[in-house]
């Protein structure tokens, strides 16, 4: 089965691919891989970082799109040409708009290893030559809710501090029972496990159309499907849920730029 008829045919979640940066940090990338060779306008890629403590990116150029950085775990290190120096911990969040080009490195803090969620979204066509811009959240800035069943903290969306030139939402979802996934109309959407297993369904589905969901899986919804997430065996299913409006424009990335 291609790719493409794996989506299309409904709720199927695909696993992530391990990438190995020319720097020695490994990620888990939910997309673009071998098994999800597309991007999902708006968004470029996404993938969960690795890095060591002899590991990082030093100093390197992007242009073209907007990144959102999530910690896991640990303490990450930023510093740009804007002259901002920060560091993110657990839970917390930085967004650099790259616009017409930025230059930034990132480390692991306090000698210790690190791991976090990096998501790309492209910029739209007149947005592309925007000034750069970096803005970050403190865990404590991001808001949390018990959301039908659900421990729901937004890192981007309603209530965040976070912004983007892209309308989106980006939520970061612990589940012990079962979450139902609303995508707002004409939207673009995905789904990625960060830890324990569960199924995921559509939710007009009855229960023998659920399909396995772990860490690392990742599951594309391009049609705004609604799904159920249900974790297993009493188990908390944690994992991000992010959605995006398209811009319908092409997806050209060029190593570090997105043109």
């Amino acid at each position: 089965m291609t790719p493409d008829e794996t989506i299309a045919s409904g709720v199927e979640p695909l696993s992530g691919e391990t990438v190995r940066h020319g720097t020695g940090v490994n990620s888990d990338r939910a997309f673009p891989t071998n098994g999800h060779p597309d991007n999902l306008d708006p968004f470029v890629l996404f993938e969960r970082f690795y890095i060591d403590p002899d590991e990082g990116f030093p100093m390197h150029p992007h242009k073209g799109f907007e990144i959102v950085s999530y910690m896991i775990d640990g303490g990450m290190e930023h510093a740009d040409s804007l002259g901002v120096e920060h560091t993110a911990r657990e839970n917390e969040a930085m967004r650099i708009t790259t616009g017409s080009g930025i230059r930034h490195s990132e480390f692991p803090a306090d000698g210790e290893a690190c791991n976090g969620l990096q998501l790309w979204v492209n910029l739209p066509r007149e947005e592309k030559e925007a000034d750069p811009d970096y803005v970050d959240a403190s865990a404590a800035e991001l808001p949390t809710a018990e959301l039908d069943g659900a421990t729901v903290t937004t890192v981007v969306g309603e209530g965040s501090p976070i912004e983007l030139c892209t309308p989106m939402e980006y939520l970061d979802v612990r589940v012990t029972d079962a979450w139902t996934w609303s995508v707002p109309g004409e939207r673009t959407g995905f789904l990625y496990g960060v830890e324990g297993s569960g199924t995921v369904r559509e939710s007009d589905a009855d229960t023998d159309a659920s399909r396995e969901f772990a860490a690392g899986d990742v599951l594309p919804n391009p049609d705004a499907r609604d799904v159920i997430v249900e974790s297993g065996g009493g188990e908390e299913l944690r994992f991000v849920a992010v959605s995006g409006r398209p811009h319908g424009e092409p997806i050209r990335q060029q190593g570090p730029f997105v043109l």
